[in-house]
């Protein structure tokens, strides 16, 4: 039910913009270096997100799902690569974004930032060790350039945090990490 709310509500946001909004959507990959935690250090994640949102002047608003996940590849002080342990993060954003055009120039600077829910898991050889539900919030910056009218490619960075979990020995495990994104947007 939470999730259907949070759906209807984005719609609703993204539909209730002012009339001289403009759609567009998006699509962005990347990596990321997740923050070690708990002994844990993390192979770099593999990200993706797909986009719906409105533009409105200098000012976007959107709503993201996003996939991140990366291999553990170890625990602190032992050389030993942990086999079979996975985590990922599958997330819903809901972004805000402020673009800097400049004037007869192809490139968009902009800054960002987002608000949303997460859930977490972590996999050791086929058995989920951790399944948990998490608050995120995001804050970045990156580059559009303008292919066409209706076409921008995005170059963008993000420190992405999601609320600490717990792991299976009572302890926290951050999965927070800085994200190098590349995609495309198609404006509507």
């Amino acid at each position: 039910m939470k999730k259907i709310t949070a759906l209807c509500t984005a719609i609703f946001c993204l539909w209730s913009a002012p009339a001289s909004a403009s759609p567009y959507v998006s699509g962005l990959v990347g990596f990321g270096s997740v923050d070690n935690s708990n002994e844990i250090e993390y192979k770099t994640a593999s990200v993706y997100s797909a986009v719906v949102g409105v533009k409105s002047g200098d000012y976007r608003i959107e709503c993201a799902g996003g996939y991140q996940r990366q291999s553990l590849d170890k625990e602190a002080g032992d050389p030993l690569i942990v086999i079979g342990e996975d985590a990922s993060v599958r997330s819903v954003m809901f972004n805000a974004y402020r673009d800097f055009t400049i004037k007869d120039s192809s490139v968009i600077p902009y800054v960002m930032a987002g608000l949303g829910g997460a859930k977490v898991k972590v996999i050791d050889n086929g058995v989920t060790e951790i399944d948990e539900n998490a608050f995120v919030w995001q804050i970045g910056a990156g580059i559009g350039i303008k292919a066409s009218e209706q076409c921008i490619i995005d170059f963008g960075c993000r420190y992405f945090n999601p609320s600490k979990v717990n792991d299976d020995e009572g302890g926290k495990i951050s999965m927070s990490s800085s994200n190098i994104l590349v995609g495309v947007r198609y404006n509507l």
